[in-house]
């Protein structure tokens, strides 16, 4: 028979080919113009958003919502098919994903008295597509042990949904679990999915013979007592046993971060990339702990997570995975990608550690980090956006 997907010529425009061109397309380019916007906002105090939202609520959760979970959609709607062999999304199903990405991020600007509802429709339909999207080659292969990362997704929608409810006023509290449910269920989908690529990436990446060690009992208990500090964290008032939990979270992934150490990780920006964005996420149950029993600012801790974490978690993994499905060689990497996460490294350091040296500068710090993240997020999206455009290098569809 046949195959006439085979025979079919590389096309010259290769946006929409596979999941992860558009949306890290896109969650590079929205990094530098949200934080652009967030600067206009909190340092020159120029009201841009107008959706009946505070500033700061609507940086939140454009920072969970929208860069997280682009970033997240263009790993799963790519990693997906590598797991199944089953393809997801692509063309236009993705263009249309895409749309309604773009149209939540926008609607908050619109100068409309719907433009809240607007941007909850669009938002909502665009992660139930991205459920669909990684749901389908999951249920064609009877791959069930993805079910967890499924299941989290699920949970995502109904945290942006909850969120919504509490901006329109239908639900008391339903910005603040919606916000922080939101955020942490980003964490946990990032350790979850850290913990499948990171030791592989090291094992692979390092010059030496290097095998990062996996403990099950630290696999099994990172789940768990994380899922109950995120519990008693968003819904009650157990600030202490939160503050113990942390202390014990931080304990578990440093014996994890001691683990995955090999000497050769410092000789490759893909892979101390990632290794010093989990310990900015490990840094941060520690500053949790300190918030409660030395009265530490608890914006460190969530800028730990965010900036630290997932910021440079992200940008890591975008860079990586870019190159190895546009064809080009992981192990020999574009030269600017160390300067990139060092940029994005300072910036964590300046805004989560500074601060609790010299506080005095506070607005300086914040600035300052605010800067590195667009230069950082600048030089990615001038860098890459390039080659997402256009067809593998190789001559293979993807």
């Amino acid at each position: 028979m046949l195959n006439i997907e085979d025979n079919k010529p590389t096309p010259s425009f290769a946006l929409f080919e596979l999941g992860f061109r558009p949306f890290f397309s896109a969650a590079g380019i929205f990094a530098v113009i949200s934080m652009l916007l967030w600067m206009a906002i909190y340092v020159a105090g120029i009201p841009l958003v107008t959706a009946q939202l505070s500033p700061i609520l609507w940086h939140a959760h454009e920072m969970v919502f929208g860069y997280a979970m682009a970033v997240i959609a263009g790993f799963l709607l790519t990693a997906v098919g590598n797991w199944t062999g089953q393809s997801s999304f692509k063309g236009g199903t993705l263009g249309i994903m895409l749309t309604l990405w773009l149209i939540a991020r926008v609607s908050y600007f619109l100068p409309i008295a719907s433009a809240l509802t607007l941007a909850a429709i669009a938002d909502l339909l665009f992660m139930l597509g991205l459920i669909i999207g990684v749901s389908l080659p999951v249920v064609r292969a009877k791959q069930w042990k993805q079910i967890g990362i499924i299941a989290k997704l699920w949970l995502m929608l109904v945290a942006n949904g909850v969120f919504y409810m509490g901006t329109m006023g239908h639900l008391e509290s339903g910005i603040f679990w919606g916000l922080y449910s939101g955020f942490y269920l980003v964490l946990g989908l990032i350790f979850m999915m850290a913990r499948r690529v990171i030791p592989f990436f090291i094992e692979k990446g390092v010059d030496e013979h290097f095998t990062p060690r996996n403990r099950r009992w630290i696999d099994i208990s990172s789940l768990f007592v994380f899922l109950l500090w995120a519990i008693l964290e968003i819904f009650t008032q157990q600030a202490e046993l939160v503050a113990l939990l942390s202390i014990g979270l931080f304990s578990i992934h440093l014996i994890r971060l001691y683990d995955w150490h090999g000497t050769g990780i410092w000789k490759k920006p893909l892979l101390w990339s990632l290794y010093l964005g989990y310990a900015f996420l490990n840094l941060g149950f520690l500053l949790k702990a300190l918030s409660f029993w030395l009265g530490v600012s608890p914006y460190l801790a969530i800028h730990a997570f965010a900036l630290g974490g997932i910021g440079i978690i992200t940008i890591g993994m975008m860079s990586r995975v870019s190159l190895g499905h546009t064809g080009r060689n992981v192990f020999n990497p574009p030269k600017i990608l160390a300067p990139i996460f060092l940029l994005m490294l300072a910036g964590a350091v300046i805004r989560v550690i500074l601060p609790m040296i010299d506080h005095s500068h506070y607005m300086l710090w914040i600035m300052t980090s605010q800067v590195l993240w667009i230069l950082g997020f600048s030089i990615f999206s001038a860098t890459y956006v390039p080659m997402l455009l256009k067809p593998r290098i190789d001559g293979r569809p993807g």
